[in-house]
């Protein structure tokens, strides 16, 4: 258990709160941050088109906390749209939790509603390739949390595309190419760097 003299010998960031002073004078600190409901407004996200017009809650939770390993946001899909196009990620997992409504999740292995309450794990890989729709003729808000560690690759099995993230730049995946593409002539290469 940690006592107040504890607590506010504690560094960190969090709601200041002026009034209340800690035994050694100092200003108490709240570690957590909480996020209320009513101070929640969903904002349609960036290019959309027909069928993926999400949106996600502002503040961008993740950012509003200035979070190091996690990226989490509440999401609101209406009736009849699609989350993100079908994925999976190469270096994170993702950890969906149903608030309000019921949506259709597509995963490698077929379609499974979920309701309100329901949580369901994405780990890395293909194996964890998903996507949803709202199903239904009400609104689906949903807490979307994955890791972060700095880099991730989203593969987009249904188009072959890739996507580095950040800083989000997609390409086809049929244009790999061998490791040493294209190196075969390095040493005429330095010549001319030399010669500049």
């Amino acid at each position: 258990m940690i006592n107040l003299q504890q607590v506010c010998a504690l560094v960190g960031t969090g709601r200041d709160l002026s009034n209340s002073i800690c035994p050694n004078n100092k200003q108490l600190i709240i570690m957590a941050t909480i996020f209320r409901k009513e101070d929640i407004d969903f904002k349609e996200d960036g290019i959309t088109i027909e069928h993926f017009r999400m949106f996600t809650a502002t503040p961008r939770l993740s950012e509003a906390v200035d979070s190091k390993n996690l990226k989490f946001d509440i999401r609101l899909l209406h009736p009849g749209e699609f989350s993100f196009p079908y994925h999976f990620h190469r270096n994170a997992e993702e950890l969906i939790m149903i608030l309000t409504g019921s949506l259709t999740i597509r995963t490698e292995t077929g379609f499974e509603i979920m309701n309100a309450g329901d949580l369901v794990f994405f780990e890395i890989g293909k194996t964890g390739a998903h996507q949803f729709q709202n199903h239904t003729s009400e609104d689906c808000t949903y807490l979307d949390i994955r890791t972060f560690l700095g880099i991730d690759v989203c593969e987009y099995p249904d188009t072959g595309k890739v996507n580095i993230i950040p800083p989000i730049e997609i390409y086809y995946k049929n244009t790999e190419v061998d490791y040493y593409e294209g190196e075969e002539n390095i040493p005429n290469k330095w010549n001319e760097l030399k010669k500049e």
